[in-house]
């Protein structure tokens, strides 16, 4: 639900709730009041109609971009992460512990960060998450909302698939969603009934790609589901969709059928993939792009193709023996030093020894026969020897900004 305005949020679920008289203004404190389990699904309607005006302009202007970059720092440096007055053992205010004894019930991990003891997190925070109040919980770098909404899915079981979705480990337990297995797993039960299994069936393989999300595709339900659309619309994958909110047989029955507890749910071929955090991490590597050709939903990719995506990938492109930091080489170890001495850390990377196709291809695809190899805006700047005589004229920084 991020995007929404609190303010304006509250009192439209609070009038479908009856809770507050034609005319009346509702604080967002009387949100989660207000969404019990009937009106859930419209807070979140409601809150997606604000989406969309607000999307492109979610970080605000009038943050630094030192700011932007500590507050994006912030966000990502926990899986969970609660901005609060006070602490977790000492909150300053009533909003902010109930949060934490709700994610205490939850019995997740999270950090905190005590909004009380530095203004210009506490002003930037605002502008950043376009969310004028605290407190703020974010999971895996996105915002999930205030006091009121983390409440209302508590309440109602939505919170906890949030966190079992993005693989939240709660204390004492290990997470077993993925159980090594990125793809997950299906497990035909015996709990479904002959004609629902063979109708979930029929749905999961009524297309190449099947999402089962909430909402639409041009209306997405909720953050996970339209980030899902957002990567197969970015690899130019044509895809069928389930809204599971206008069907809860599908919509419970699915969750027992693919053995996966949370939405959306992707399938490829009639053959799970995850949730949208694999969905994400499979476009980030490649892997997406990779199950998709070769489960024969996108043309085959040529070598020449997918080494061109490749290069691209990243104004610098390092393609190198092993990890920048577990080198498998010395020439591609002094290079990493060499790029990172000039402050040049943010750079893609490809360990050549990971995948021989990849290894011999580019060899001929550059016209150069040795690794490391350096490229800056899809264009060969050379090897170890290059990087080192630029570096040594004082020329590798300016060659790399040009």
């Amino acid at each position: 639900m991020e995007g929404a305005d609190p303010s304006s949020l509250a009192n439209k679920v609070s009038k479908v709730a009856g809770s507050i008289n034609p005319g009346d203004a509702a604080s967002p404190a009387s949100l989660g009041m207000a969404a019990g389990s009937a009106v859930l699904e419209t807070v979140k309607d409601l809150a997606q109609e604000n989406v969309s005006s607000n999307e492109k302009s979610k970080v605000q202007p009038g943050l630094s971009s030192h700011l932007k970059k500590r507050l994006q720092e912030l966000v990502d440096s926990h899986p969970v992460l609660l901005f609060m007055k006070g602490s977790p053992e000492e909150p300053k205010c009533g909003f902010s512990r109930k949060v934490v004894d709700i994610l205490k019930e939850e019995k997740v991990k999270f950090g905190s960060f005590d909004i009380l003891l530095d203004s210009e997190v506490r002003e930037g925070l605002k502008k950043f998450s376009n969310w004028p109040t605290f407190p703020q919980l974010y999971c895996k770098g996105e915002l999930i909302g205030g006091c009121d909404i983390a409440i209302a899915m508590h309440e109602s079981g939505e919170l906890k698939d949030v966190f079992k979705d993005h693989g939240i480990d709660t204390i004492g337990e290990t997470n077993t969603t993925d159980s090594g297995n990125a793809k997950g797993g299906i497990s035909k039960s015996t709990d479904l009934s002959t004609n629902l299994a063979s109708r979930l069936e029929s749905l999961v393989n009524s297309g190449s790609v099947m999402l089962f999300m909430k909402g639409k595709p041009d209306e997405p339900k909720c953050g996970f589901s339209r980030k899902v659309v957002e990567i197969l619309r970015q690899e130019n994958v044509p895809f069928e969709s389930f809204d599971i909110l206008t069907d809860e047989e599908v919509r419970q029955g699915l969750k027992v059928y693919s053995n996966w507890s949370s939405y959306p749910q992707l399938y490829i071929k009639g053959e799970l993939i995850g949730g949208s955090d694999i969905v994400l991490e499979m476009q980030k590597s490649g892997e997406l792009q990779k199950t998709l050709h070769e489960k024969g939903v996108l043309p085959k990719e040529t070598i020449e193709d997918r080494l061109k995506k490749l290069i691209a990938s990243s104004p610098v492109m390092l393609f190198m023996k092993g990890t920048p930091d577990a080198p498998r080489c010395g020439f591609s170890s002094r290079v990493v030093n060499a790029l990172r001495e000039e402050g040049v850390v943010d750079f893609g990377h490809f360990d050549i020894l990971s995948d021989d196709e990849v290894r011999q291809g580019i060899k001929v695809f550059s016209n150069w026969p040795t690794f490391p190899q350096l490229y800056y805006k899809g264009e060969l700047i050379g090897g170890c020897d290059i990087i080192m005589e630029l570096r040594n004229n004082g020329e590798l920084k300016s060659t790399l900004s040009e």
